[in-house]
């Protein structure tokens, strides 16, 4: 009989937080994985390359939890406008993806949404439901800034493999109608869901697309219920549910 080997260590990978490389008050935030390694007596691996600590934010990645990773071009390869790690490219985050996180393939997309302060998070534009499933945000309107950028994350998703070399499954969540705050453009959107043990929760918008999503989404979750909830006030912050969340694994 075979002996079962060891549990597996849930253990913190310490990113340096740099407030999306657009605002200066972040030190405190930089300083929480310390805080939490310490509470919860688990071991902390500060991520760096070439000496400098990366720079990383939740929301800019998305994983299926078998080796495969969403990202975006538009966040973290962008080096004029908020630069998270100057000089660093494709291969080296794929590299740090696959040597800090377990994540051996990268799917990188283009453009983020309209209105995003973190330029480019993907958990606003394409997320896994599942292993083999995702689920990415797509306007009708032509005439919309956000159509032509997502309708080439769409075509770019169509190409797309997952770690094993299948074709993951795509699906299309509506995009509710554009909400202003004076002249600014909101990044409302359904793809901001976060995943919790006992339900999902998705940011609604007082818009007919709302049920759309819900009902979508409700499908594709049927382990646990999909629950609107109100995030019009919420987005005037620029993030809904699942920027203001973080996940812990069992």
């Amino acid at each position: 009989m075979r002996k079962p080997g060891p549990r597996p260590e849930v253990a913190i990978a310490k990113f340096k937080f740099t407030a999306w490389a657009k605002y200066p008050n972040w030190q405190k935030d930089n300083r929480i994985a310390e805080r939490i390694a310490r509470q919860r007596g688990m071991r902390l691996f500060p991520v760096a390359r070439r000496g400098e600590p990366v720079v990383l934010e939740g929301g800019g990645i998305d994983v299926n939890g078998r080796g495969t990773l969403l990202t975006t071009e538009e966040c973290f390869l962008d080096q004029e406008i908020q630069c998270r790690n100057p000089g660093m490219g494709r291969e080296e985050y794929q590299s740090v993806f696959r040597d800090t996180l377990g994540a051996s393939n990268v799917i990188w997309l283009g453009h983020g949404i309209a209105g995003d302060d973190t330029h480019g998070h993907v958990d606003d534009l394409c997320r896994f439901v599942n292993p083999s499933t995702m689920v990415v945000i797509q306007e009708k309107n032509e005439r919309d800034v956000n159509f032509a950028p997502l309708r080439e994350s769409w075509e770019r998703l169509q190409s797309a493999r997952l770690q094993d070399g299948a074709r993951p499954e795509v699906i299309a969540l509506p995009m509710p109608a554009p909400l202003l705050h004076g002249d600014w453009r909101l990044p409302a959107s359904y793809a901001n869901f976060y995943i919790a043990n006992a339900a999902v929760i998705v940011p609604t918008f007082n818009d007919p697309a709302d049920r759309v999503a819900l009902g979508i989404l409700g499908e594709l979750f049927r382990d646990r219920p999909v629950v609107g909830i109100h995030a019009v006030d919420l987005v005037l912050g620029f993030g809904t549910l699942h920027c203001l969340t973080q996940q812990h694994p069992a």
